[in-house]
């Protein structure tokens, strides 16, 4: 599985534009150039509690998002089938033609 900032950093470039401008920036701090609670807290003159609360409920968010939606789950395995592709035309023989043929409905079927 993806680790953890990873996962919120694609999830956040998928879903910023349904974000808030304070999650975006608390997101983009915590996440993206990796502050702490503290740094972002004095930034803001708030509490590490609340930048935590901020950045929990962000996190719910993206994954709501990505649970209805599911536009990282397809670009995942669309790259892995294009892998799986490119490995199949690497091997052109009648199974790599077969193998080609799979992938490429596979790859139509993604919604």
């Amino acid at each position: 599985m993806i680790e953890r900032k990873t996962k919120y950093n694609l999830l956040y470039d998928l879903y910023q534009d349904l974000l808030t401008d304070k999650q975006k920036q608390f997101t983009e701090l915590y996440f993206h150039d990796d502050l702490s609670f503290a740094e972002i807290a004095e930034e803001f003159a708030i509490s590490r509690q609340g930048v935590y609360e901020h950045i929990k409920r962000t996190e719910r968010l993206l994954d709501e998002y990505e649970e209805k939606l599911q536009l990282l789950a397809k670009e995942l395995r669309l790259n892995e089938l294009t892998c799986q592709l490119e490995d199949a035309v690497n091997q052109l023989n009648d199974q790599g033609l077969d193998q080609i043929k799979n992938l490429i409905n596979e790859i139509k079927a993604i919604e």
